[in-house]
């Protein structure tokens, strides 16, 4: 049954929020929840998680009205913060046992999280010791020690470098192995389109694009071709009135109107003797989508 908000409204003084939204995460996975800053995703965040109340709607965790209290639930806030002077130890126990877990269990779970997550050489240092990619990983760790039901990730891989970012992504996709539900909020939209099935796309309080993102991409036309050829076939391009993104070594992205045009191309270039190493015909990606609806809202 999983999450399900229905006309979920909140207003702040002066400002809507959130406008009349609804969503469902009915399956175990990876749901994306994006907008621009001030679009109203950290207070959906709060409201789902019973930080901050709700004016209008219902958010329900099977059936059940959310409490946080009652549901256990994961959380990973853009806001980073660990103690800078206690021990990383002690404050993933601190943690754990706010979660309900005795010392035992506690203990297991942080010494297991430590290896995964390769910050094992940390946990007698205090925070203030270990370099921002860690300290994040640590925050990571106090997000699922306690083996939550659902876990919220807002931008989990802000200030990663690429390894560590590899390492999360290892772990988020075990998490959903173990049938976990997840809600990414990130600006990195190459990260959204690797792990989401569903999106919800938020721009100033109010929902203007959500569903499964295959279906969404598959509504949209071929709008970009990569190619790769022997030599420099500017001239050939220009012919065509296309637009070169980008081009480097005899590589091009190319901005395309229809795939007709694309095949045009490939047919003056093989008349021409031109050898083709790639010839690969895109639909937008969903960054290209997510500046269009965007866009349509300002």
């Amino acid at each position: 049954m999983g999450l399900k908000l229905e006309m979920v409204s909140k207003r702040f003084v002066g400002k809507q929020a959130v406008d009349n939204i609804s969503f469902e995460v009915d399956k175990p996975g990876v749901f994306g929840l994006l907008g621009t800053n001030g679009a109203g995703k950290t207070t959906t965040i709060r409201m789902l998680l019973g930080i901050i109340k709700k004016d209008t709607g219902e958010i329900t965790w099977n059936g059940k009205p959310v409490e946080r209290k009652t549901v256990n639930f994961g959380y990973l806030p853009e806001e980073r913060g660990v103690y800078p002077k206690t021990k990383i130890y002690d404050q993933l126990m601190y943690f754990a046992e706010l979660k309900g877990m005795n010392k035992s269990d506690a203990d297991t779970e942080i010494k297991k999280w430590a290896k995964v997550l390769k910050v094992e050489e940390y946990l007698p240092m205090p925070a203030e010791k270990l370099s921002k990619g860690n300290q994040q990983k640590i925050q990571f760790m106090t997000s699922i020690i306690h083996n939550p039901e659902l876990i919220v990730l807002d931008e989990p891989f802000s200030g990663l470098d690429p390894v560590n970012t590899e390492i999360l992504k290892n772990v988020i996709i075990d998490l959903v192995k173990q049938g976990k539900y997840i809600i990414m909020s990130s600006h990195q939209m190459a990260s959204i389109e690797e792990f989401c099935t569903d999106i919800l796309i938020l721009n100033k309080g109010k929902t203007v694009l959500k569903g499964n993102l295959k279906e969404i991409k598959n509504t949209y036309k071929a709008n970009r071709l990569e190619i790769s050829t022997d030599k420099n076939i500017d001239e050939y391009i220009k012919e065509f009135n296309m637009i070169i993104e980008f081009s480097k070594n005899n590589e091009y992205s190319i901005k395309i109107d229809s795939e007709e045009k694309a095949h045009e191309l490939l047919e003056r270039l093989v008349s021409e003797k031109v050898s083709i190493n790639k010839f690969e015909i895109k639909k937008p990606t969903l960054n290209d989508i997510f500046i269009e609806k965007v866009g349509e809202q300002e």
